[in-house]
């Protein structure tokens, strides 16, 4: 009789036992939630994106902290995605790219002034200053490029940056142009540059002065070698690393590795 009672007993527990299974099994509703949600910060990070593009186009210029504080919401949820990472590796670097925003002179967006500051540590910033209080229209500056060719695999490359300068109310113009190789990355966000050559490129006062001839003067001219300059004032000094935070298929953030509170943020062309 026992036995009896017992698998009756047993009987009547199978489809409550059946039920709780499956309540616990992840539901088909479930994998969907997950995806939409892993959608909708996707989609927010492209708002951020979209935010942070437009800051740094605003006029008058955004302050300091409303920049970083949008650039951090970018960072944060790129990470928790795991997109705009580890851009020393992810290939992204690669191409040209246009100046949305930098603290101050655009012209510091330049790897050359990096240098210059390894070069002059006590003296930059003065001299910065002075050039940086020339007024329009005696000077203004931008826009600015940057070419990347940054060979992932073999850890080298090019970094060629150009930034327009126009005096005396665009009377004259040219495209200093700073190059630099690439030699190497430096952890998951940084890679070394080492500059090269500085010159003045499609500088409209060779054609003032000289005519037609002017252009075929003025490509024939050869480069300044900034980088073998600085060499001789500061062994070292041409050497910097440029370090890239945020990067994707549209938009980059970069800072310079001995001055992080300069940030610098790009917009793929």
């Amino acid at each position: 009789m026992d036995i009896i009672i017992l698998k009756f007993l047993l009987l009547l527990s199978i489809p409550y036992c059946w039920s709780f299974i499956h309540s616990n099994k992840p539901s088909t509703y479930g994998r969907i939630g997950l995806s939409a949600l892993s959608d909708d910060k996707t989609e927010k990070l492209s708002e951020y994106k979209q935010f942070l593009i437009s800051i740094c186009s605003r006029t008058p210029k955004a302050l300091y902290q409303e920049i970083e504080d949008a650039i951090g919401k970018v960072e944060s949820l790129g990470e928790e995605l795991g997109i705009g990472q580890a851009s020393s590796s992810s290939g992204f670097l690669s191409g040209k790219w246009e100046l949305l925003y930098a603290p101050k002179d655009a012209t510091r967006s330049s790897p050359f002034f990096w240098a210059f500051r390894n070069a002059f540590p006590e003296s930059a910033d003065q001299i910065f200053g002075i050039t940086d209080a020339i007024p329009a229209p005696i000077k203004e500056v931008g826009p600015a490029f940057q070419t990347i060719d940054f060979k992932v695999g073999s850890s080298s490359g090019s970094l060629v940056s150009k930034v327009k300068l126009s005096a005396i109310g665009g009377f004259a113009s040219s495209m200093m142009t700073t190059r630099a190789t690439i030699t190497g990355v430096d952890g998951l966000d940084g890679v070394r540059l080492k500059i090269d050559t500085t010159k003045p490129e499609d500088s409209t006062i060779f054609e003032t002065l000289f005519g037609p001839i002017g252009k075929t003067i003025q490509e024939n001219s050869p480069a300044f070698p900034s980088g073998e300059v600085l060499e001789q004032t500061k062994p070292g000094s041409s050497e910097i690393i440029l370090r890239t935070s945020y990067c994707d298929e549209s938009l980059r953030v970069s800072r310079n590795s001995n001055v992080m509170n300069d940030v610098y943020v790009w917009k793929r062309q």
